[in-house]
């Protein structure tokens, strides 16, 4: 509900004159009682909204576990089963970034596109690029199309990451919109674990890199009919309807079958009362204006850019992407010679990650997100140390690698994996969220690939050990930024978030 901090006064807009010319006329009337009941809806109802959009996380998170695997297959003279094997550190980054690449694109889509096509047809489109991604990657005869492959499968991860959150947020009820959001996390976490678990059966076989992508080829298939058989978000209709997009009667009506929908039939009969709630809400809160790109960078927006953009920023500068991708090849190093030990090890990290992240969505909501934060961060500086002390001075001691890259995926589960995408969702005012989001998946993912291109090279130049060190005095660094700029957000609604926090 919109929240006015100079002018405390809430109204709603009534609706005026004759609808079917498709004009809205604005009267201003209480909007919110001081008792309000929560919304109803049927458990049975709200699990789709949230599942195939899910699909398409895990589909993000297979990618990371099976590429890490992958690389390996690739890399064997003996199993790769193609000539071009002998990669160098170059064409490994740019393999193990393809993607990344590619959801940088796919970021810059979403920020023009998104508003325009609604968030369901996003989904689909993404769905369409994850199934064309994978089939070029699984066929690819020489390592250019296997590039291709990889960044085409990429478009599908950005435009995902930027629609699945906001499209969750904005068809789940409003007592578990927090839970769901975070739940997709855990879904790219179970797609990790899934990617290991597929990679070590197919990395002693033939061109196994091949049969980890085939795999997944019936994923994006569901993926994309369950969401054409969604409807759009009724948020989204209603945007449409305000900014004089459509007709306003045949939006509302949309709108109205869509809630229906996505609640159950428990609100068959006050469905279009709720849309006409959510119609003056946003009428309230300035919807009705198309924003401008200037207005990110100023005021409000620009303090929730900084935050969400450190956030993400800092998420992988403090070396996540090349724990994931690299985790086998580390271990191998570590004294797990065979290809199928580090994969296993690899999939043992997976687990942890699925279970750390299922604490932190159980937590999150009574710790708050700020202890989480630094508590799982300062976990993150220990670690990074002990993993660079290994490669420096504990070389003889397996052992100490696989603890501290244990501890590293723990602490990072319960901090800056699920927090970063909840507080991009919850920090940004309601008007500009769209394009807030598209900018923050943007520096994620151009971080991420960044991050995963250099490790390789700067890896052979530095060493394993200083350069696991660089990453813990960025965690030091981090720590600073969450004390003294991230805000604590925990029991807050959005319109409290937006007018305390920022």
């Amino acid at each position: 509900m919109g929240f006015d901090p100079e002018n405390q006064s809430i109204y709603s807009v009534g609706q005026v004159g004759d609808s079917s010319s498709g004009e809205i006329n604005a009267q201003k009337e209480p909007l919110i009682k001081e008792n309000h009941s929560p919304e109803n809806y049927s458990v049975l109802a709200a699990i789709p909204p949230f599942l195939f959009p899910a699909l398409g996380a895990l589909l993000f998170g297979y990618e990371i576990g099976a590429t890490s695997c992958a690389i390996m297959s690739i890399k064997s003279p003996t199993l790769s089963g193609i000539t071009w094997y002998d990669l160098s550190s170059v064409d490994v980054g740019i393999l193990t970034s393809g993607s990344l690449y590619g959801a940088l694109i796919g970021s810059i889509v979403a920020f023009s596109v998104a508003d325009i096509i609604g968030r369901r047809k996003e989904l689909i489109l993404a769905a369409f690029f994850y199934l064309v991604g994978a089939i070029v990657t699984v066929v690819a005869p020489v390592f250019s199309i296997l590039i291709i492959g990889r960044l085409t499968y990429g478009l599908g991860i950005g435009l995902t990451m930027h629609a699945a959150p906001m499209y969750i947020a904005e068809t789940a009820p409003s007592q578990i919109r927090g839970r769901m959001i975070s739940l997709k996390e855990f879904s790219t976490v179970l797609g990790m674990v899934g990617g290991y678990g597929i990679g070590s059966l197919w990395v002693t076989v033939i061109s196994g890199w091949r049969y980890m992508y085939a795999t997944i080829l019936p994923f994006p298939v569901i993926m994309g009919i369950g969401m054409c058989w969604l409807p759009a978000s009724p948020r989204w209709l209603l945007l449409r309807a305000l900014q004089g997009k459509g007709n306003v009667e045949n939006l509302q009506q949309a709108a109205t079958r869509s809630l229906r929908r996505l609640r159950g039939s428990v609100i068959a009969d006050s469905a279009a009362e709720q849309v006409n709630e959510i119609l003056a809400e946003l009428s309230f809160v300035g919807e009705d204006k198309d924003a401008t790109f200037g207005e990110l960078f100023r005021g409000k927006c620009l303090k929730a850019l900084t935050i969400a953009g450190g956030l993400v920023l800092f998420q992988q500068i403090t070396g996540q992407p090349s724990v994931l991708y690299y985790a086998p090849s580390i271990l191998q190093t570590a004294g797990f010679s065979a290809a199928a030990d580090a994969t296993r090890i690899s999939i043992l990290l997976g687990l942890l990650k699925l279970v750390m992240t299922g604490v932190s969505v159980i937590v999150i909501d009574r710790v708050g997100r700020r202890p989480l934060l630094l508590g799982g961060v300062s976990g993150m500086v220990i670690s990074l140390f002990l993993l660079g002390s290994y490669y420096i001075f504990y070389k003889t001691v397996p052992a100490v690698a696989v603890a501290a890259l244990l501890l590293y995926v723990g602490c990072y589960q319960l901090s800056f994996g699920p927090i970063g995408w909840l507080m991009i969702s919850e920090i940004f005012p309601l008007k500009l969220r769209g394009r807030g989001i598209s900018l923050a998946v943007l520096v994620n993912f151009g971080a991420n690939a960044l991050v995963t291109f250099a490790f390789s090279p700067l890896k052979e130049l530095l060493g394993a050990g200083i350069l696991f060190c660089a990453f813990g005095v960025i965690c030091v660094v981090s720590l600073f930024f969450i004390y003294y700029i991230v805000p604590e957000t925990k029991g807050l609604t959005l319109e409290e978030i937006e007018a305390k926090c920022l």
